[in-house]
């Protein structure tokens, strides 16, 4: 007999907006954030990771009919499990060992006490098995390509095996940890290690800086007074430079985007150019009359370059033409040295210069950037190689620091540390200088509007693109780029990290690896995917020189892994079709893979990056959306949730109804019975309109906010459509994934307005005026034949203060002329209208405990189910009408009603007992 499995909490309902907001808030957070280990794109949010995760393995409360018989029941279970799910997304709570451990219980208590391990086969940045792993589950994370494989074994494999070690740097064991409140002897987590990294990694720096300090010279500044001042560079800024083509020129021509360097103001500051005895030189000016306008800032235009001595323009082909025979050059514009909570500009000098020229070292890393024009466009100048990014200074730099992470631990007792403990400080240490990698390329810009000037990495954007004007970091004055800043981050999310349950993480390709007994939760590529592969050799090329002897297989090749790469790259599969087709059947088998050892006990879930981009005129998603979907089905899926994740959005409502499209949304799969039936489209319709009113109001008791209901509803519609094998249309072919979204977003809408049946006859009148003028006029007699329709009369609404009929005309009353003296207990006649307007512009208005008390009036004279009802329907109609303000309106009360219910039954909210008492109803 086949037992049906539990539904779990992911599949029915979520605290959505908490988690959203988590989301967004988090991305403001970098201390200690495992963001700050290594770079890895496109990560997903640790809130909604381990809100997912939890919501995955954890039962809803219609599984246990025995323990909550009825709707009352279901919600108050429902609401304490919302509680713990709304504390575990705050960053916060992310060590508060108290509530990770309430958590845990609860999914000991929906697993038998036997949770499932959790597999994530695309890991990348480790968002998802950093998460599991916090919640006490044992995390797997795998990746065909070796960075975010070495990033997992830092966040989620390494920690726990030296969990409660103590440094072995001579002395800090010692001396105790004051960064986490450790004493001495004792070190909780991996706080020992965090330590050891931590002072390995300023030996280190401080090692480099006594080896080639030199080349990085101090400048000298004469200040007011006029003494002579030698102060920290802080970056000296380049431009490339050719040979202006017109012959009677010849001058080697700077290439510039923006002569500014600082534009905060009263601090400004610019270069200036010349040309003297045929060659150009710099001179910084500050006079806001002088300084460059936007027409003429620069030398570089999307055609050509300006030649700054003849003006002539040299066309971008020429340029290429220089930088591929290598005849590109460099020249100093400015010098950005340490002032006074300020910058100070020098202009350039002949020591600084010469300082810059040093031999190319001979160990860097000889390896081909790969071929790839819309990420990659340095190739295109002639830099082919990523050794060619770097100036020589910057190669010695990167050089130097990766011999010595060899040499950091010579000094140590080996004969007393644990076998491994040395490899695992050696792999942080490799991520620091990998870390500062970042900033130390001629990739990386000055950006004058960031204060007075400051520096814009090599990644500011998922590319490496061309920097005609660049900034070369100084890597020992404690600023972007130096070593001892990479450190300290470093070693704060090591001491952060959960080190607890076991974690693993390996070199897998997702299409052939096993998932036996595994819970799978993962984020996948998407269609027109970044080449993460060729943007990562980047950083590999640099671990692989300092950390090959300890991850031999994983770092044995010369670049990452590019064949198998699930991406649908035209530039490597050999045109659009191809590479589309690469990417499908790559995706189908990865999730047939995982299909035929799926556990039916657990959903599993996928976060999708939705795009804003990926919708047509129609509103319905196109390839990426489809493509997973179908992809999905055809492998033997059957999709019971879909849940939007806003990790954009502000926590205002009046941004939320602006953003009708989530940055992910996270599906919850099933396996399909191998024994599904192949079904007509009218059996799909029949079962979709019976079965869509109950899941939408599971979905709107559990606090679903009315502009994401319309993505929430995909999930029961898509449950229903990929229940079956097939879904046979009336010619006997297939129906589409697109026909099933359009077909479940119809009936939303006509469940919606179904829901009018329980309204009260004002109510449905006005409903229907609305849908038909908004907040405009119309003509008296159509209202009174509306009103006839619906068993009321336009006096009628006219009496409950929401309508008026005058000189033939009539309207609905907006917002704004509603009566100030209206309350539920002294209208001798009320409708659902009425409530839901009042209690909308209350809330926004007044906030949260004047509307619960306005609820707590209105409970008794209407049907406060059928008002959630209207609130929604609502937002639905100003939707379409592209009503945007009274849309905020309603998604506020709507996502807002669960707790104002809860607000409304508290008994110090007080309800007026007599006409008397409610004069002062809004009065403080």
């Amino acid at each position: 007999m086949t037992t049906t499995p539990k539904r779990k909490l992911i599949e029915v309902a979520l605290p959505l907006e908490v988690i959203n907001r988590e989301s967004a808030r988090e991305k403001s957070i970098r201390q200690g954030h495992p963001s700050t280990l290594h770079l890895w794109w496109a990560r997903r949010p640790l809130a909604a990771c381990r809100a997912v995760l939890f919501a995955q393995l954890v039962d809803d409360p219609t599984s246990h009919p025995d323990r909550f018989p009825d709707d009352e029941a279901i919600a108050l279970e429902r609401k304490r499990l919302f509680r713990i799910i709304e504390q575990l997304v705050e960053w916060e709570n992310t060590s508060d060992e108290a509530l990770l451990r309430e958590a845990h219980e609860e999914i000991l208590k929906s697993t038998d006490g036997n949770p499932p391990p959790v597999l994530d086969p695309f890991a990348g940045g480790g968002s998802i098995p950093l998460e599991a792993q916090r919640l006490g589950l044992e995390a797997h994370a795998s990746d065909l390509n070796p960075v975010p494989v070495l990033i997992n074994k830092a966040l989620i494999e390494i920690p726990p095996k030296w969990a409660g070690q103590p440094p072995v740097f001579p002395g800090a064991a010692d001396e105790g940890l004051g960064a986490d409140g450790a004493t001495e002897g004792w070190w909780p987590k991996a706080t020992g290690l965090a330590e050891d990294v931590r002072r390995y990694g300023k030996w280190m720096r401080n090692e480099a800086e006594r080896r080639i300090g030199h080349l990085y010279p101090r400048a000298k500044f004469e200040d007011e007074e006029g003494r002579v001042r030698e102060l920290n560079v802080i970056a000296w800024i380049w431009a490339r430079t050719v040979e202006c083509p017109n012959p009677a020129c010849g001058i080697r021509m700077p290439l510039v985007k923006s002569w500014w360097l600082g534009k905060k103001k009263g601090k400004e500051a610019y270069v200036v150019p010349s040309v003297e005895d045929g060659r150009v030189v710099f001179t910084i000016g500050h006079d806001l009359k002088q300084a460059p306008k936007a027409a003429d800032d620069g030398t570089v235009r999307r055609t050509g370059a300006v030649c700054v001595g003849c003006h002539d323009v040299a066309p971008l082909s020429y340029v290429r033409t220089e930088g591929k025979a290598g005849r590109i050059g460099q020249q100093l514009l400015a010098i950005a040295a340490e002032g006074k909570r300020q910058r100070i500009y020098l202009p350039p000098n002949d020591e600084h210069e010469q300082a810059a020229r040093v031999p190319r070292p001979d160990d860097v890393p000889e390896s081909e950037l790969p071929y790839n024009p819309r990420y990659l466009t340095t190739p295109n100048y002639g830099m082919t190689h990523h050794a060619d990014l770097f100036t020589n200074r910057q190669l010695t730099a990167m050089s130097e620091f990766c011999r010595l992470i060899g040499k950091a631990m010579d000094g140590t007792d080996m004969g007393t540390t644990p076998h491994g403990y040395r490899r695992a400080v050696e792999t942080y240490l490799g991520f620091l200088v990998s870390a500062v990698s970042d900033d130390l390329t001629s990739l990386v810009s000055w950006s004058p509007s960031h204060g007075t000037g400051a520096t814009r990495s090599t990644f500011a954007r998922q590319a490496l693109s061309m920097v005609w004007d660049f900034a070369e970091v100084n890597p020992f004055v404690g600023a972007t780029g130096d070593i001892n800043r990479a450190v300290a981050a470093i070693a704060r999310v090591i001491e952060t990290l959960p080190a607890s349950a076991a974690g693993f993480a390996e070199q897998q390709d997702a299409a052939t690896r096993s998932y036996g007994n595994f819970v799978v939760a993962t984020d996948p590529p998407y269609y027109d995917n970044v080449p993460y592969a060729d943007l990562s050799d980047f950083f590999y090329v640099w671990l692989r020189s300092s950390l090959r002897g300890n991850w031999p297989d994983l770092l044995g090749t010369m670049l990452t892994p590019k064949d198998e790469e699930l991406v649908a790259d035209p530039f490597r599969r050999g045109g659009k079709e191809e590479s589309e087709r690469f990417f499908e059947d790559g995706f189908r088998r990865v999730f047939h893979r995982i299909r035929e050892n799926a556990d039916a006990s657990y959903p599993m879930t996928i976060f999708y990056a939705f795009k804003q981009s990926e919708t047509d005129v129609d509103g319905q998603a196109s390839t990426g959306w489809e493509t997973l979907l179908t992809g999905l089905l055809r492998e033997g899926w059957t999709v019971t949730g879909t849940w939007p994740m806003r990790t954009e959005r502000t926590s205002r409502t009046r941004n939320n109804a602006s953003n009708a499209l989530a940055s992910s949304i996270v599906l919850a799969c099933r396996p399909r019975p191998d024994d599904a039936e192949t079904v007509s489209r009218r059996a799909f319709l029949s079962a979709l309109k019976a079965e869509m009113p109950t899941k939408l109001n599971e979905l709107q008791q559990g606090a679903i906010a009315p502009v994401d209901l319309g993505q929430a509803a995909i999930g029961p519609g898509m449950a229903v459509f990929s229940r079956y094998t097939r879904v046979l249309e009336p010619d006997g072919r297939a129906m589409t994934v697109r026909t099933a979204l359009t077909e479940i977003n119809r009936t939303l809408d006509e469940v919606l307005s179904e829901q009018e049946g329980d309204f009260d006859p004002d109510t449905r009148f006005c409903v229907q005026w609305f849908r038909n003028f908004g907040w405009s006029e119309g003509i008296f007699g159509d209202a009174d034949n509306l009103a006839r329709q619906r068993n009321t009369s336009v006096d009628g609404v006219q009496h409950g203060g929401v309508f008026r009929a005058v000189a033939g005309k009539a309207r609905l009353l907006p917002f704004s002329e509603l009566s100030d003296d209206w309350h539920p207990l002294t209208e001798d006649r009320i409708s659902l209208w009425s409530v839901v307007l009042r209690l909308a512009k209350t809330l926004e208005d007044e906030g949260v405990e004047p509307a619960a008390r306005l609820m707590a009036a209105a409970r008794d004279r209407v049907d406060m189910d059928a008002a959630q009802e209207l609130a929604y329907l609502l937002f639905s109609i100003c939707e379409n009408r592209r009503l945007a303000q009274d849309a905020i309106l309603f998604n506020g009360l709507g996502q807002s009603w669960s707790d104002l219910t809860v607000a409304s039954r508290n008994p110090s909210i007080a309800v007026p007992s007599t006409v008397e008492d409610t004069l002062p109803f809004n009065e403080e």
